[in-house]
């Protein structure tokens, strides 16, 4: 994998792709897929920004803080930061501003709904003090001024109104946390124009119940909810014309919403966390160092060999997102030739450890390749380091099951 990400993220800092896999576990599991939570996450860690003094939006992550923390429009929501917590323990060079939202734009996607242009470069708050002010969120019990008051002090109009509001499609509201109860679709994991369409043909009534003012429809055997807020997207004029259109294409309200979003989670925020920003290129050396380590992970020798000697490449450097170089790469597949190269020729660090602490040796006890972990031993491995997990290389080869690396790693290990 190339260490330059094309959609998500700064050049050569955070590989997109593994992001994206453990935040799917993290959200999506046998317990629960918690997609909508984590979109409603991001929405609101950025829809309290103002244009008029540039406070509130993601940037600070300040929802982690009293009195955002305690506001009743986020009730709940700590459960959605809770789940991403082992993700951020896991990547500490990544803020939790950046991840709450990144978060949000792949659970869109996880769910069908269109790519969302997103750049890192968020900072977390050290204290409450950066909060915004209560009640800058929504109130769904509200009606049209009410939203262009909330929407036009961020900076958007009616049709991104419409467009964001569409994010109804997914989710339901509890009536523990906000008072209202509900799903708006019969899809509420599934990112789709169909809340247009049943709010502009369902025949909505108020419901009849102790709780707030809500409108219900029974459609095919579901009882689907509208609140006052979704009502004017029907019934205000200027908002209808959009309703109407998302309702008829898709496709239009995918690129209105994806536009519309990702406008949201970079309010307030550095520039280069602007959509349009430009990424930052890498250098010549840094394109010829992910190329020699990507050639180690496959282990091919003979063209790593004359990038090498042609002059530039740096065989020690790593990855920004993990700290692994050429040999964590090579001794993780374990190609044998490649290991003697680095090794012999490259004169590459053995004992260099990664992110979680690895080091090649770690790498290559755990998968068993013992001829591997012969040349890396034979190179002067230091065979006491733990990773972070307090594993050492015996450790993993034995819990793993690797018998005969096992005995290699034990017979070094008892001569030292």
């Amino acid at each position: 994998m190339s260490d330059v990400q094309a959609d998500y993220g700064k050049a050569t800092t955070v590989d997109v792709n593994a992001l994206k896999g453990e935040i799917r576990t993290a959200i999506i599991n046998t317990k629960a897929n918690a997609c909508p939570m984590i979109v409603r996450l991001a929405w609101h860690a950025s829809g309290t920004y103002s244009a008029k003094d540039n406070t509130g939006g993601s940037n600070g992550a300040t929802m982690r803080f009293a009195p955002e923390s305690e506001d009743d429009a986020n009730a709940g929501l700590s459960i959605a930061r809770d789940l991403l917590e082992p993700v951020a323990k896991a990547h500490p060079e990544i803020s939790r501003a950046d991840l709450w939202v990144a978060a949000g734009c792949v659970a869109i996607e996880f769910m069908g709904g269109p790519p969302i242009p997103f750049n890192f470069g968020r900072s977390d708050a050290p204290s409450g003090a950066s909060c915004p002010v209560v009640g800058r969120l929504p109130d769904a019990s509200q009606g049209a001024q009410h939203l262009r008051d909330v929407f036009y002090r961020m900076g958007f109009d009616d049709r991104d109104i419409v467009a964001l509001s569409g994010a109804h499609t997914l989710g339901r509201c509890h009536e523990t946390r906000s008072g209202f109860d509900g799903p708006w679709t019969r899809t509420p994991l599934k990112f789709n124009n169909s809340y247009y369409k049943l709010l502009l043909n369902e025949d909505w009534q108020p419901r009849k119940w102790d709780g707030p003012l809500q409108y219900e429809a029974e459609v095919s055997d579901w009882k689907l909810m509208m609140l006052p807020t979704d009502m004017v997207i029907k019934t205000d004029p200027k908002f209808r014309v959009w309703c109407v259109k998302y309702a008829a294409d898709q496709k239009l309200f995918f690129k209105h919403f994806s536009a519309a979003f990702a406008k949201l989670i970079a309010l307030g925020c550095p520039k280069e966390c602007q959509p349009k920003a430009r990424k930052a290129k890498p250098t010549e050396g840094e394109k010829k160092n992910a190329h020699f380590r990507e050639l180690a992970m496959h282990g091919s020798v003979l063209p790593a060999r004359e990038l090498w000697k042609s002059g530039g490449v740096c065989v020690h450097a790593t990855e920004q997102s993990s700290a692994r170089n050429a040999l964590h790469k090579s001794a993780f597949w374990g190609h044998d030739k490649m290991t003697a190269f680095l090794l012999n020729e490259c004169k590459i660090n053995v004992n260099t450890t990664d992110s979680k602490g690895d080091t090649p040796c770690h790498d290559a006890a755990r998968f068993g390749h013992t001829g591997v972990v012969k040349q890396l031993v034979a190179a002067g491995a230091d065979l006491s380091i733990k990773n972070k997990a307090c594993h050492t290389a015996l450790d993993l080869a034995i819990e793993f099951g690797k018998v005969e690396t096992a005995k290699v790693l034990k017979a070094t290990r008892s001569r030292l």
